[in-house]
Formats: C-alpha cells, sequence, structure tokens
C-alpha cells in the first residue's frame, strides 16, 4: 500500500498564493524481510536560479499516499535583486563618534590651557 507514493514541492509568497514547483510519482520495492518496517528515503531538490525577488516566499515539501499526507515545515528564501547594497551605517556611526570625541577633547584640553596662563 505504502510503495507507491508522491513527492512534491511547492512555495507560498507574502501574499499567501501557492505556486506549484515540481511533482513526481515514486514506486519503490521493498526487500525480502522489510516488510512492516518503517524506511527512510531521502530527496533532494535544486530550485536553480530564483528568478526574481518575487521568487521570496516559504517553500514546502510534501509526501502524499493514499490517504496519508505529511508536510515539511518549510523553509523561508528571501530573494533579492541584484545590486543591492546593504544600508548598515555601523562603521560610519562609529568613525563620526570617535572623530567627535576627538575634536572636544582637544578643545577641552586647549580652554584648561588657556585658563591656567
Amino acid at each position: 500500500k505504502y510503495t507507491r507514493f508522491s513527492v512534491f514541492y511547492y512555495c507560498i509568497n507574502s501574499l499567501g498564493q501557492i505556486t506549484s514547483i515540481y511533482n513526481r510519482s515514486e514506486k519503490v520495492a521493498v526487500p525480502s524481510g522489510k516488510e512492516n518496517k518503517t524506511a527512510i528515503i531521502s530527496y533532494d531538490h535544486r530550485i536553480m536560479p530564483l528568478e526574481s525577488t518575487s521568487s521570496t516566499g516559504t517553500y514546502y515539501c510534501g509526501v502524499k499516499w493514499n490517504d496519508i499526507q505529511k508536510m515539511g515545515k518549510g523553509v523561508f528564501v528571501l530573494a533579492r535583486g541584484t545590486g543591492y547594497i546593504d544600508t548598515s551605517y555601523e562603521w560610519e556611526i562609529l568613525i563620526t563618534l570617535t572623530a567627535l570625541l576627538a575634536v572636544l577633547s582637544i578643545i577641552a584640553t586647549a580652554l584648561l590651557l588657556w585658563k591656567r596662563k
């Protein structure tokens, strides 16, 4: 009963739209002496290349037997357009703050020396 099944892959985008990616049917021969035992079979599927930023979404795989369907937990994929620039300003802020503190330190030292005279 469980030697014939379908493996399928699909994506759900941020709008909740489902896009079917790939389906295939499998028939697995059960070796003698392995009847009524749990078996694990791995299947890999690559989605290449991502067409555009609209490829962003959660990708799922599933298996369907006659009356049973099992789903994976999904993997979120964020597709960025070409030429994306990270907008992190951490280094610029650090350099600016360091320069400002150095200038203020020099001015304070100069004022202290000027007041002593």
